[in-house]
């Protein structure tokens, strides 16, 4: 069964098309905010070489608020057009998987307001240990037990620390193949980890 992956969820953009464990075709680019320019774009590049998909699996994040609805309006499209499931995933749980087999893992990426998001996992298999926080980095440095850290908010949580092995790595579709089943059944709907700024009139 082929998987179209989206990944949207930080300054870089992805898609990947999957089958079981092998990659057929990928694509990675760092391009800020220019999600929704490249995205569909890049996905028909990969359909071309790979085929049609029979399911579509996406960032749901915590991340990028633009990236995400992206993202996941992307993949809402192709699901209905192709008449096919979609799925989601956390983008912290991916990039725990990045981070290969380190006993204790630490992801963290930029919040809003100068927070951190970040959870721990453990690896062998792969589980988040610890609920998906939003804290500033000190805050987070405090409440993170050792660990290899991992994300593109791993500097400053590892900088508040004072100490720390930081792997300073951006979301990849392609690492989707490594994520447990039990990390890829999300709805597809945004995770955006806190409360938002604005506030209902009383």
């Amino acid at each position: 069964m082929r998987t179209l992956v989206i990944e949207t969820a930080t300054a870089a953009c992805s898609a990947a098309l999957v089958a079981d464990s092998v990659v057929l075709a990928a694509a990675h680019e760092v391009v800020g905010r220019g999600h929704a320019e490249r995205l569909v774009p890049m996905i028909q590049e990969l359909i071309g070489a790979g085929g049609l998909p029979d399911a579509v699996l996406v960032d749901c994040g915590p991340g990028s608020f633009t990236g995400i609805r992206v993202g996941l309006a992307a993949a809402r499209a192709f699901g209905l057009g192709w008449s096919v499931p979609v799925t989601g995933y956390s983008s912290l749980a991916l990039l725990a998987a990045m981070a290969g087999a380190s006993e204790s893992i630490a992801v963290a990426i930029p919040g809003g307001h100068g927070e951190l998001f970040v959870q721990s996992f453990a690896s062998s298999p792969l589980r988040a240990v610890s609920a998906l926080r939003s804290l500033k980095p000190e805050d987070a440095a405090a409440a993170i037990p050792e660990a290899v850290v991992v994300g593109p908010g791993a500097r400053a949580l590892v900088e508040a620390r004072g100490w720390g092995e930081v792997r300073d790595i951006l979301p990849d579709a392609r690492a989707a193949v490594a994520l447990p089943a039990e990390l890829v059944g999300l709805p597809p709907v945004p995770i955006y980890g806190r409360a938002p700024d604005a506030k209902l009139p009383a």
